[in-house]
């Protein structure tokens, strides 16, 4: 019996040659097709030097296993599940370590239909299996390399999501960070080319590289931010758009370089579906939402909350049947994409947001940002999370409107709320202010907040 510790809550990750190897990820592929009994698993991977190795590895286990491979090469995890879904698998990996340290790598797993596979019950036995290696005996499948004919059916699907004639001229800088957006990016350009969509593209670090010279493609950071922000400034672009790593999320910058926070994105994804689906649902996580409430319920949806998390957003989305979900983390789920989310389908949506408006992005969020102002995740670091918590729940919630504990605790009041939840793997808690109008009672509540949790503060 080996201790596998690369199994996380939802996925598979770790420090390479210490929490995982090839070997490691062929016993993966041997126990994911027993458990799921599965025939058919699609295998894509991202550019680090780790995951070619630990893909052939994985893909002879899954050989081992009786499973017929198709092998999508180098792809995101997007296109990971798009393939999944369009050609009928039992399950698929995408081998990745996304926005983590350059030593990482992982893996992300689904079922059929790209389903994500219950943490708990699947994963569970997968990691069980795995660590005991007691495998039924060796059969023998095959493998089937079809990257060309996987990337095309993914690009004619996103296609599908825009309507060229309403895009007008607009120069876009696109940041691919060296992952593997890069390839898949130029794919879609050539379509939208023969479309006859009038962009014209600046590329900034666009070939894959898994040494990633420019750094860790995390965009999300505020300190990775300025390099895209001074690109598009430098090239008169009217918008920026940057990747992570595996490129399932995507991050937006005005024509003035100006970040432009995930919870913004999410409302104007929701105007736009609400105005192309009359009346449908949209999902959305609990930790900034006052922004996404209003405009829902001002374009005549339904706005439904879910747990922050791929699995939660994606389950609640199939239950319901809403048309889209979104998190303020920028991931976006679309109910057209299997469900499934998508970092090259919201830069789509916005240029044609804005070439059916004739606006800019800035002003296209300028009104949203004025009407409901929020402080942005800021991260404590702390002694004793739990007590922490507690503290600032018996100092807040006796003035609280409503109480909820979805994700930490969510306290809303008057004209602002926040939401703070501490963090599964390090002993740090996450704090989001947001208020109605008034930026300065953002900046009371961190304050106030803040100094409660300063009697924490790790040494």
């Amino acid at each position: 019996m080996q201790e596998l510790t690369c199994f996380k809550t939802y996925d598979i990750r770790g420090r390479v040659g210490v929490d995982l190897d090839p070997a490691i990820a062929k016993r993966i592929g041997r126990a994911f097709c027993e458990v799921l009994a599965a025939r058919r698993v699609v295998v894509g991977r991202d550019c680090r030097e780790s995951s070619g190795p630990l893909a052939e590895a994985l893909i002879e286990g899954l050989l081992e296993s009786g499973a017929e491979v198709l092998d999508i090469g180098l792809a995101g995890t997007e296109e990971m599940y798009h393939a999944t879904h369009h050609f009928g698998a039992d399950g698929g990996i995408e081998v990745t370590a996304s926005h983590n340290p350059i030593d990482y790598n992982g893996m992300k797993l689904v079922g059929p239909h790209a389903t994500p596979i219950d943490p708990d019950r699947t994963l569970g036995a997968v990691r069980r299996l795995a660590e005991s290696g007691e495998f039924a005996a060796p059969q023998r499948g095959g493998v089937r390399r079809d990257a060309t004919h996987a990337r095309a059916a993914y690009v004619q699907t996103v296609m599908k999501f825009v309507d060229p004639a309403a895009l007008r001229p607009l120069t876009i800088l696109v940041n691919s960070g060296n992952g593997v957006a890069g390839p898949a990016f130029d794919a879609v350009a050539v379509e939208l080319e023969a479309h006859g969509a009038p962009l014209r593209f600046v590329r900034m670090h666009h070939d894959p590289d898994g040494s990633f010279p420019n750094g860790i493609p995390n965009p999300l950071l505020p300190e990775n931010q300025p390099i895209t922000a001074n690109a598009v400034r430098a090239h008169g672009a009217d918008m920026g758009v940057a990747w992570d790593g595996d490129f399932d999320r995507c991050f937006f910058f005005d024509a003035d370089g100006q970040f432009i926070d995930g919870e913004y994105i999410l409302g104007l994804l929701a105007a736009v579906f609400l105005e192309k689906h009359p009346g449908e649902q949209i999902v959305h996580d609990p930790r900034v939402v006052l922004n996404t409430l209003d405009v829902v319920a001002k374009a005549g949806g339904r706005a439904v909350l879910s747990a922050t998390g791929h699995v939660f957003i994606k389950q609640k989305m199939r239950e319901t049947g809403a048309v889209y979900g979104g998190e303020m983390s920028a991931h976006h789920y679309f109910r057209d994409f299997a469900y499934c989310d998508s970092g090259m389908i919201p830069w789509l949506l916005v240029a044609e947001l804005m070439g059916r408006s004739g606006t800019s992005l800035a002003d296209l969020v300028a009104d949203r940002r004025a009407r409901f102002p929020s402080s942005g995740e800021i991260n404590f670091r702390l002694s004793d999370p739990v007590a922490a918590m507690a503290a600032v729940r018996a100092a807040y919630a006796p003035g609280a409107l409503m109480v909820e504990d979805m994700d930490g605790m969510s306290l809303t009041f008057e004209d602002w709320r926040f939401n703070l939840r501490a963090s599964n793997t390090e002993p740090v808690v996450r704090l989001n202010v947001e208020a109605k109008g008034n930026a300065a009672r953002v900046a009371e509540g961190v304050a106030g907040i803040r100094s409660v949790l300063a009697g924490f503060a790790a040494p």
